[in-house]
């Protein structure tokens, strides 16, 4: 095994979980299996990878709730992304599970024009969130539209994590447009004194874009806020592109909300 391959398994089990992805029986032979996908794989990584691409060998096995053809067709995925995403004496085993899943999460797009989204800055809903909770004010980021998805962030001050998820619970509950979207990516931040922290994210399927979000206010070094990103999917892979546009409305929605002053980040 290459140090190469040894780094990206450890990668692939870390962003999708223990177990993602194994070694089976045979040399070189690895056992994909991803949560949301309709079926494992078998995948031969060649000695000399990343210089030669991997080879999914075919389906390993199937979800008790598998569609008839999925297993075929998750292979038939897998194959063509490697094909356009793999360069020499790069991995890219990342790359092509991402750009499989969206295609498998793209199979709900939104039914909203984008004109539909906009929602005036500092939005308030007027209705009393839950659980004895003040109402949120949202401070909400300029439309961001790239092969048709619509990307929007929304941020407001926050002072515990169950503020937080009520906030969350409530934007859900009272803006449709909100229910409807692909994705709702949150994160947050909140010190309450010098040793008392909390910090949380949630992906709501978008594979590591919740980590990524709370990374950006760990470096842009914010607290007691949070950000919700809502993704509505135009039916195109935007690939690892579509991380960039999910950061760029965040930090527009934290300017907006003089949380900071410029959209730069700390270096």
């Amino acid at each position: 095994m290459t140090e190469a391959l040894e780094n990206e398994i450890a990668a692939i089990n870390a962003i999708y979980g223990p177990g993602t992805l194994v070694t089976a029986d045979s040399s070189h032979v690895y056992i994909l299996a991803l949560a949301t996908a309709p079926a494992s794989l078998r995948i031969y990584f060649p000695p000399t990878y990343p210089e030669v691409a991997p080879n999914v060998l075919g389906s390993h096995g199937v979800g008790a709730e598998a569609r008839k053809g999925e297993a075929a067709e998750i292979v038939m995925r897998f194959r063509q992304a490697i094909q356009r995403l793999h360069q020499v004496n790069e991995v890219c085993l990342f790359d092509v599970v991402e750009d499989v899943l969206e295609g498998i999460r793209s199979r709900q797009p939104s039914p909203f024009q984008c004109d539909e989204l906009v929602a005036p800055a500092n939005s308030n809903q007027g209705i009393e969130a839950t659980s004895g909770m003040p109402t949120p004010s949202w401070s909400v980021s300029d439309v961001m539209r790239e092969l048709k998805s619509v990307f929007i962030a929304r941020c407001t001050r926050v002072n515990s994590p169950q503020m937080a998820q009520a906030f969350v619970q409530h934007l859900v509950d009272h803006e449709k447009k909100v229910q409807a979207a692909t994705h709702n990516i949150t994160a947050w931040r909140i010190r309450r004194d010098a040793t008392v922290t909390y910090q949380d994210y949630d992906d709501d399927g978008e594979t590591a874009a919740g980590a990524r979000l709370l990374h950006l206010l760990q470096r842009m070094d914010v607290w007691n806020v949070m950000v919700v990103v809502s993704r509505w999917y135009g039916g195109h892979h935007l690939g690892p592109r579509r991380f960039t546009l999910i950061n760029a409305v965040a930090r527009d929605a934290l300017v907006k909300a003089n949380i900071v002053t410029t959209p730069k980040s700390k270096p």
